[in-house]
């Protein structure tokens, strides 16, 4: 098979590409950016990946678009790129860039994919929802009222993708951790080095995401034609910030004091969380998909890919 990568130079980009290059399929990897730029990008392009191949790729740039996949004319796409920093998207300034990242861009790729007769994976998030309430959101709900400007843009994507395509994946996910890329554990693992103590909040119920076990989810999506909505975090339950923060520093040795606080007590961020981010992930198995490994077992494969110490017996 084909496929066209979006946001290679990503944490999630990067990881779908090898998990691609080691099923043997064909991988065309697109970011802003040259991987030289981005030191971990090369990553992705070893010999594990020897099929594939990078390309500097705008993907705001319409023509630019519809000319490389016309040009290429792979059997699916995976969107990774997005803009994902939720605070900056508050920035009036920055409202336009963040609407072109999100929902032009996805518009673009999904016209493109329909002229070629691709089929396309789009990567959503918990933030299109209010965040409200303690039942956990279900695939294919429609009580959409995102609380900032993320989270509406990354909605407008999923329109933009289902209006335009019969062949879609939109596969929602949360708390994303991976190698490639700035994320919680390594911002919480910095922190627990240099600190006695952590304010981390406790109200906002969630589960995390390891990309390199989510890479192989979707890997195993776009070899079926088993399309529609779905939600994918690692399994093991909801938990908080905080409580994910206590596991992080249990596993890595860190004696760090973790403290727990309200969202309002946190203060700080532009942009609103959702307090609810629980996710029905039921219909992974109904439609006979196999389910992410739990996210304790995921936290502790992740600390040793980034060489940090692990001391959680699995």
């Amino acid at each position: 098979m084909n496929v066209f990568v979006t946001g290679v130079s990503g944490q999630l980009g990067h990881d779908v590409m090898l998990e691609l290059g080691r099923r043997g399929h064909t991988a065309w990897g697109t970011a802003r950016h040259k991987p030289e730029d981005i030191p971990t990008a090369s990553d992705a392009l070893d010999t594990e990946t020897a099929a594939s191949a990078f390309r500097l790729l705008e993907l705001t740039d319409e023509a630019a678009v519809k000319a490389e996949i016309e040009k290429l004319r792979p059997d699916a796409i995976i969107h990774c790129a997005a803009w994902t920093a939720v605070d900056a998207a508050e920035e009036e300034e920055n409202r336009e860039a963040v609407y072109a990242a999100n929902v032009l861009s996805t518009r673009y790729l999904a016209e493109a994919a329909r002229a070629v007769g691709a089929k396309m994976l789009y990567l959503s998030t918990d933030y299109v929802f209010d965040g409200q309430g303690e039942r956990p959101w279900q695939p294919d709900d429609k009580c959409f009222a995102p609380l900032n400007v993320y989270g509406q843009s990354k909605l407008e994507g999923e329109a933009a993708v289902a209006d335009t395509l019969e062949n879609y994946y939109i596969v929602r996910i949360a708390w994303v951790f991976g190698k490639n890329g700035r994320n919680f554990v390594k911002t919480m693992l910095n922190v627990g080095k240099t600190h006695d103590t952590v304010r981390v909040v406790c109200d906002q119920i969630g589960t995390p995401t390891y990309t390199a076990d989510l890479a192989r989810l979707l890997a195993d999506m776009i070899e079926t034609e088993h399309y529609g909505y779905y939600h994918a975090t690692n399994e093991g339950g909801f938990i908080s910030w905080y409580d994910f923060t206590c596991e992080i520093y249990r596993q890595a040795g860190l004696k760090t004091k973790v403290i727990p606080v309200t969202t309002a007590e946190y203060g700080l961020s532009r942009a609103k969380r959702p307090l609810n981010s629980r996710m029905d992930k039921s219909k992974l198995v109904k439609m006979g998909f196999r389910p992410l490994p739990d996210w304790k077992d995921a936290l502790a494969r992740y600390l040793m890919e980034i060489g940090e110490t692990c001391t959680w017996d699995r």
